[in-house]
């Protein structure tokens, strides 16, 4: 894992800097209006199983949805599809604001207002990430997957710092408005950007048998559904995110402008991590790597869970950071470089169901136990139970802990 390439490299193409650009603005939008809803919750109702139902808002309708939405990504323009999602998206910030401003939010509102971005998601993912290769060449591609971690994680740390003085000053309607906004900037790099007609040799036709062709593309790749369960399991355990309110209000005592740093604090730590990453060329022993980080977002979860001081939290989670952005880096570039642009976007509507489903789930289960059991023990129990999927998937799918690299090496 020899330094090869500058850090940024990925960005000198311009389609790609263009949408990387106007996601990194969205983005942070998008993570100030989570910060700002988890705090209204909470707010609202003093429940921390109301905060689990927000995962469950999210969740179910990419159960529903996600698999047309990876369909239509490979047979209608990705880039058009893209558009329409985000404007969808937009629409319901500026509904959350003008409901908080004039004091008609509810749960249920937000609940409903929820599943309709996650609807607009299970649409745009798809698409999105299937029109990224082709914007880079093949070999720059592990640059660009660090980029856009980098990218979504940076947002993860200006968006909730940003967002927690703001809702001290001006209130969470704000936030929603300033979250509206901000997807313009994605908007307009969606209509500045000409990527290339990418050939798609099979026909995708919009029918059952164009599902079931993706379904079974992933059954058939090991490397692909090992990663894609290793991905669900962690992410369901140790969602400890969504419990960070009590911990801020409850546990240490340091109310929104902390919370805003708790937030922070794991993306600073993915940040690191990615910035790293993409500076490497190739990365040998990729599967002992990916298992070895999740164990360590794991056990940092762990140690999270336990503690009572605020600094020692930050520290556990900007760890968690790390290791979750060293293992998504490689579960992406895996997949995206194994699978055929034809088929890319169902392929990735199937991995939302993972990748999205195993934290909205685990939100749930934490808001669960944690009303039931407390949020340190429910923290805990995540991190154990991450800790026992890796070594279970380890033992059974040898192919992902022997896995090296090479074999996606085409270039």
């Amino acid at each position: 894992m020899k330094p090869r390439y500058h850090p940024f490299l990925a960005l000198q193409f311009r389609d790609f800097r263009l949408l990387w650009l106007g996601m990194l603005i969205s983005r942070i939008g998008s993570e100030m209006q989570v910060v700002a809803l988890n705090w209204q919750i909470y707010l609202i109702t003093g429940s921390a199983l109301s905060l689990g139902l927000i995962g469950l808002s999210r969740f179910l309708p990419i159960i529903f949805f996600s698999l047309a939405g990876g369909m239509i990504a490979d047979i209608a323009d990705r880039k058009k599809l893209m558009i329409a999602a985000q404007t969808i998206s937009m629409a319901t910030a500026f509904i959350f604001a003008i409901t908080t401003f004039t004091h008609n939010i509810s749960p249920l509102l937000i609940y409903i207002l929820l599943a309709i971005n996650s609807i607009a998601t299970s649409f745009e993912t798809p698409a999105r990430q299937s029109l990224v290769p082709a914007l880079v060449p093949e070999k720059y591609f592990i640059n660009a997957v660090s980029l856009n971690t980098i990218m979504w994680q940076s947002a993860m740390v200006i968006g909730p710092t940003i967002a927690g003085f703001i809702i001290a000053l001006h209130g969470v309607g704000a936030v929603y408005t300033l979250n509206a906004l901000s997807f313009l900037a994605v908007i307009f790099s969606l209509f500045a950007i000409r990527p290339p007609k990418s050939p798609r040799p099979i026909k995708v036709d919009f029918n059952l048998d164009t599902v079931r062709d993706g379904i079974r593309f992933v059954i058939n790749t090991p490397i692909i559904y090992s990663t894609m369960l290793l991905d669900f399991f962690a992410t369901f355990f140790a969602s400890a995110t969504v419990l960070l309110p009590i911990f801020a209000k409850d546990i240490l005592k340091v109310g929104p402008q902390g919370m805003g740093i708790l937030y922070a604090a794991a993306s600073i730590g993915a940040v690191s991590a990615g910035l790293f990453v993409s500076s490497l060329g190739h990365i040998k022993h990729q599967g002992k790597i990916l298992l070895t980080a999740v164990s360590i977002y794991g056990l940092a979860t762990i140690f999270f869970g336990l503690s009572k001081s605020f600094y020692l939290s930050i520290l556990f989670l900007f760890l968690t950071g790390a290791g979750d952005v060293i293992s998504t880096i490689i579960r992406n570039t895996i997949r995206q470089l194994a699978t055929p642009d034809h088929i890319r976007g169902r392929m990735v509507s199937i991995n939302m169901i993972f990748f999205m489903g195993g934290p909205q789930l685990g939100e749930t289960e934490a808001g669960i136990t944690a009303a039931m059991l407390g949020a340190p023990f429910s923290v805990v129990l995540g991190g154990v139970g991450t800790l026992a999927a890796v070594g279970l998937l380890a033992l059974l799918i040898p192919k992902l802990r022997n896995y090296q690299g090479d074999e996606l090496i085409t270039k």
